[in-house]
C-alpha cells in the first residue's frame, strides 16, 4: 500500500468512527474495524448494545449499510455487528460514560473516579482517565487520573493498552476526555506489570494545557 493510500485509508476510517461515535451514541458504540479485500469493504461494528444498530427484522443494519455506503463510496459494503461482552474494559464506552456524567451535572472528577473505580474493577491492570478543558476557570486545564500500572513502550504497550479520545460540549465549553486501559487479555502469556514500567504515581495529577493528548 502506497504512502498516500495508506492517509487515504486512516482519513476514511478516522471520519467513519466519528460519525458512527455520534450515530450509535445510544447503542453503546465500542469502536469499529474496518477490512479491504479486492472486491468489497468489510466494517465490523463494537456496540454494548447491538439490537439498536440491527433494529427489527434487520432494517436498522440495511438502512445503515446504504447510507454508509452512500456517503463513503464503499463499494460492497458488508456491515457486522460484533457485542462489547465487558464493556468496562472498552475505553471508548467509558470515555461515553464519563461523557453523559458531566452532562448531567455531576462534577468531573467525581465522574472521572467512578469509572476509574469501575475499569480496575473489571480486571483491568492500569488506567489512566485525562479530562481537559475549562473545568474549574477560564483557562483551559488538564487533569489526570491514574490506578494501576500504565506501560508506555515496549510489547505490553502495543499489545495491552487500549485507549479511546472524545470530545464533549458543555456550557463552559469544550471537555476533551481520554480513557487509557490496561487489558490483560492483550497479555499472552499473562505478564507481571511492575510499576517501573508505568509513569510515576497513581490517583489524580492536574496539569497545565489545552487539549487531551
Amino acid at each position: 500500500m502506497s504512502y498516500k493510500a495508506l492517509l487515504d485509508r486512516k482519513g476514511l476510517e478516522v471520519e467513519l468512527d466519528e460519525y458512527l461515535s455520534s450515530k450509535l451514541r445510544d447503542a453503546g458504540y465500542g469502536g469499529m474495524v474496518l477490512e479491504k479485500t479486492p472486491l468489497s469493504y468489510k466494517l465490523t461494528i463494537l456496540a454494548m448494545r447491538p439490537g439498536l444498530v440491527i433494529g427489527h427484522r434487520g432494517t436498522g443494519i440495511r438502512s445503515l449499510t446504504e447510507e454508509l455506503s452512500r456517503r463513503y463510496r464503499l463499494e460492497n459494503l458488508v456491515l457486522n455487528v460484533s457485542e462489547v461482552t465487558k464493556p468496562e474494559l472498552n475505553p471508548r464506552i467509558m470515555a461515553f460514560r464519563i461523557a453523559q456524567m458531566v452532562e448531567r451535572g455531576i462534577p468531573f472528577r467525581r465522574a472521572a473516579m467512578n469509572v476509574l473505580n469501575t475499569i480496575m474493577s473489571a480486571g483491568a491492570l492500569g488506567c489512566e482517565v485525562t479530562v481537559a478543558g475549562k473545568l474549574r476557570t477560564e483557562r483551559a486545564h488538564v487533569e489526570k487520573f491514574r490506578a494501576g500500572v500504565i506501560p508506555k513502550s515496549g510489547h505490553p504497550a502495543e499489545a495491552a493498552v487500549r485507549q479511546a479520545k472524545i470530545s464533549v460540549n458543555l456550557k463552559l465549553g469544550t471537555y476533551g476526555i481520554k480513557v487509557k486501559i490496561v487489558d490483560p487479555s492483550g497479555l499472552r502469556p499473562p505478564v507481571v506489570l511492575r510499576e517501573e514500567q508505568a509513569a510515576a504515581g497513581s490517583g489524580s495529577q492536574g496539569q497545565g494545557g489545552g487539549s487531551a493528548s
